[in-house]
């Protein structure tokens, strides 16, 4: 898929969902959970054990979903994320080398960022949109004050991002908003309740819609 269709697609869907645990044969199940509750774009966290394994199987096993790697610290990193199917990558900070990487692939590169003049520097390194990280911390005014005068960048708030604060969020500008902790409950997990998952996938997705003043169906 093309880097700008990625992109599209990031977009329009409007939330990713983060997958970072500590079991491989978690990952898969868990992909297949926020698939079932709607989400169209997911992003395995490089920390979790299995990660490269659980990329190119959840790229078979769900060929319509848009498969990330998240938590990328390095040019290698990336280059053996891309390598297993990753379709974006996503750094929590700005790694020149990483963007680099992506450029060199031909994938999307979102890095994390949280001052305007780390956000502007992503920007100008030619990424195609910046995680405001922590998102929890900053607030949804925060992103508001940043998307005033640099409207030009897509901006996808990270960390904290739950149904209940998602709709702030993009209300406040954001492009997308990605959920990790709160979407893929460790509780839910250690119990089994896969369908936990998929029931906040939904409430994520009614959330964002509901900010776009997008139909619920």
């Amino acid at each position: 898929m093309e880097r700008q269709e990625v992109v599209s697609r990031l977009v329009q869907s409007g939330a990713v969902g983060i997958i970072r645990v500590q079991e491989n044969e978690d990952l898969v199940r868990i992909a297949h959970a926020l698939q079932a509750g709607g989400l169209k774009c997911v992003e395995i966290t490089m920390n979790s054990v299995g990660a490269l394994h659980a990329i190119e199987k959840a790229r078979r096993d769900l060929p319509d979903i848009i498969m990330g790697a998240g938590t990328v610290l390095d040019g290698a990193t990336a280059r053996h994320a891309i390598l297993a199917g990753a379709e974006f990558i996503v750094t929590p900070t700005v790694e020149p080398d990483v963007i680099e990487m992506a450029h060199r692939y031909g994938v999307v590169i979102i890095p994390g960022a949280m001052s305007p003049t780390e956000i502007l520097t992503a920007w100008e390194l030619g990424v195609d949109m910046v995680k405001v990280f922590p998102a929890d911390v900053l607030g949804p005014a925060y992103l508001k004050a940043i998307h005033g005068p640099l409207s030009q960048i897509p901006l996808a708030p990270t960390g904290g991002i739950t149904a209940n604060n998602a709709g702030e969020f993009i209300k406040a500008g954001a492009a997308i908003v990605s959920a990790g902790g709160w979407l893929v409950n460790k509780k839910a997990i250690i119990e089994g309740r896969y369908e936990e998952i998929t029931k906040r996938a939904q409430q994520l997705i009614q959330a964002v819609k509901e900010a776009r003043g997008e139909s619920g169906e």
